[in-house]
């Protein structure tokens, strides 16, 4: 039977004792210092970029990325490594790029140093193609077996070219022209069969056989 226990809650044993109320003006001084660190500026949460840097690090695009500067810098490998092969996609649109002597027998030759800034010739610098050159190295130009790359503007390249073609035109018509005179004293070579055949056609020679 339950008789001790009635319709009143019995009194408790331990007494429940009230926090102290601090002043209002220590709750204000709370209140503005919580706000303050709310307000302050929040640091930057690195973990995205570092996330996104190790995807970039990933071994297999990094050496397919390599792979093919490679083979834009070595040209045709099936043909061996040709030390001065440009990639014409690093030539800068109206420019031309030509391999000049700097050296001979390891010594500087002045004067066609001065022919070739007289004709336009100027060095590339090697901070556009840094690739072309060794790293942590303060070049300036770039180099290979005592030539140096230097550059001009491509119409000026083409005009030179087209001087030299006029040159040499010229030269196989005043040779045309010797091999149809005759000495003095000697008749004419207007005939058939004493008349000279120049040909302008270019045919493969023929290969002895052993």
């Amino acid at each position: 039977m339950n008789e001790g226990i009635t319709g009143k809650r019995a009194p408790s044993k331990f007494r429940k004792i009230a926090a102290p109320k601090a002043p209002p003006s220590e709750i204000d001084d709370e209140l503005d210092a919580i706000a303050a660190v709310d307000d302050a500026p929040q640091a930057p949460d690195l973990r995205k970029p570092l996330r996104s840097a190790m995807r970039d690090e990933d071994p297999r695009a990094r050496a397919t990325k390599r792979a093919a500067e490679l083979r834009g810098a070595l040209g045709g490998m099936d043909e061996g490594t040709d030390d001065f092969y440009v990639n014409p996609d690093l030539i800068p649109d109206g420019w031309s790029y030509e391999w000049k002597r700097r050296l001979t027998v390891g010594q500087e030759d002045p004067a066609y140093q001065v022919q070739l800034a007289r004709m336009g010739w100027e060095p590339v610098p090697a901070s556009r193609h840094p690739n072309m050159m060794p790293l942590n190295g303060s070049y300036q130009t770039i180099e290979r077996k005592g030539m140096i790359l230097m550059e001009r503007p491509s119409e000026i390249t083409d005009e030179a070219k087209e001087i030299d073609l006029s040159r040499a035109r010229q030269q196989v018509s005043a040779k045309k022209q010797q091999l149809g005179q005759a000495p003095d004293g000697q008749f004419t070579r207007d005939h058939a069969q004493i008349k000279p055949k120049v040909s302008n056609t270019y045919e493969p020679m023929p290969v002895p056989k052993d």
